[in-house]
């Protein structure tokens, strides 16, 4: 890991899940998400030793652990450093057991259960320009890849997207992503390609990107879901259970499939259904104990 730069005091450290760095002239910095976990914490503070910086802010741009998961090392070994988030990711970064308990309907299994780890927040970010250590940083809403995910941008116009669009590797690898909300990401990408900003660092790619660059990765994340909406629609002129749906997508596309990733998938199958039944594109029925959705004629 390094620091690399982008523009004047904005930098990025490129990680499994990318860090954005903010430096203040006092050698204090802000960190835009934390990586997953104290190990990854722990490479992240070495490049920020290495640099002469002292990291005081983190701002999250989500509750997924991991964008959160090394807060709680900084906030150890940083006495008065200061936590970020939106509202409604407060919420659960400080109640972790909500998301897992999201994907289960339930207490989670123990594959899924993530532990009490409890990811406390000092403020609540609104959206809109706001003064952290007496620099102005623009907060986004970006919603749909989580309930209440932020973007920011600094001072030099640089923007950290979160998971708010996805990158070419991630679509190739992944290409059904988790989505909390679909018209959500639908009207946040489409948002993204009006902001004003020179570069942008999305969490899970190989570089930050130019505009031009963002402009073509929100079409591509477009296209992607409007493909899954056909193809659900199409799956949907016979009745079917959300677990057909899942299989029927996971065959299909051919998608690697573990316990967790399971319950990602049928989660965001439910997304998809809570939007098209919304428009009116679907109807259901109950039979012999099992819950049906079909297409509307």
């Amino acid at each position: 890991m390094e620091l690399e730069k982008i523009k004047g005091n904005t930098y990025f450290i490129k990680a499994p899940t990318n860090i954005g760095i903010y430096t203040f002239k006092n050698k204090n910095c802000m960190l835009i998400d934390s990586g997953i976990d104290n190990t990854e914490a722990r490479k992240i503070d070495k490049v920020l030793a290495e640099n002469g910086l002292h990291p005081k802010y983190i701002i999250n741009t989500h509750s997924h652990y991991d964008h959160c998961g090394g807060n709680i090392y900084f906030q150890n070994n940083y006495p008065g450093c200061i936590v970020y988030a939106s509202n409604g990711e407060k919420l659960r970064m400080e109640n972790t057991y909500i998301q897992q308990s999201m994907l289960f309907s339930a207490v989670p299994i123990k594959e899924l259960d993530a532990g009490n780890k409890v990811y406390n927040v000092d403020f609540i970010l609104e959206k809109g320009q706001q003064k952290i250590n007496d620099e102005k940083f623009e907060v986004l809403s970006l919603k749909g890849h989580s309930i209440d995910q932020i973007g920011i941008i600094t001072p030099e116009k640089v923007c950290f997207l979160g998971d708010s669009i996805f990158s070419d590797r991630i679509i190739e690898k992944y290409s059904f992503p988790y989505l909390y909300d679909i018209a959500e990401s639908i009207n946040t990408l489409n948002n993204i390609k009006n902001i004003d900003a020179d570069f942008f660092i999305i969490s899970h790619s190989d570089n930050f990107v130019d505009k031009n660059e963002v402009l073509r990765l929100c079409d591509k994340n477009l296209n992607n879901i409007e493909y899954y909406i056909n193809q659900i629609l199409e799956l949907l002129e016979q009745p079917l259970t959300r677990e057909n749906i899942c299989e029927n997508l996971t065959i299909l596309n051919d998608l690697s499939l573990n316990f967790k990733q399971y319950h990602l998938y049928f989660s965001t199958v439910s997304a998809f259904i809570t939007y098209l039944y919304s428009l009116g594109k679907l109807e259901y029925s109950i039979e012999n104990g099992c819950l049906y959705y079909f297409r509307k004629p």
